[in-house]
């Protein structure tokens, strides 16, 4: 598991390192994340011990979302003026990402 970990953030190290080389408008766990598909795929398979690793950080990644929470119960005045905007922001945004994965997939299919 060590080692698993240790490759997932080593892919991610370096996709900082290049991104920040580079000057990439892209986060660099994004790029990481790329390295590491593109290795994977490389490989041909994913190891047993990548895969128990991934399930457990997978199965434990709601509580990522707790410091979240706790900052918009410690700010809540900040939330209760600009709620209404954040959350119009936010169903705006979902939706226009939606329609353009959408549309994209069609264009893609040749529909």
């Amino acid at each position: 598991m060590i080692n698993a970990i240790a490759l997932l953030l080593g892919c991610q190290l370096l996709g900082e390192i290049f991104v920040r080389l580079v000057g990439l408008p892209v986060p660099g766990p994004v790029v990481g994340a790329a390295l590491l598909g593109v290795g994977l795929l490389v490989r041909g398979r994913v190891s047993q011990t990548m895969d128990g690793t991934a399930r457990a950080i997978l199965s434990n990644l709601s509580l990522l979302f707790v410091p979240a929470a706790v900052g918009v119960i410690e700010h809540r005045e900040l939330f209760m003026e600009y709620g209404f905007a954040l959350v119009a922001a936010l169903v705006v945004s979902t939706v226009m990402a939606l329609t353009a994965a959408a549309l994209t997939f069609r264009w893609m299919a040749g529909e």
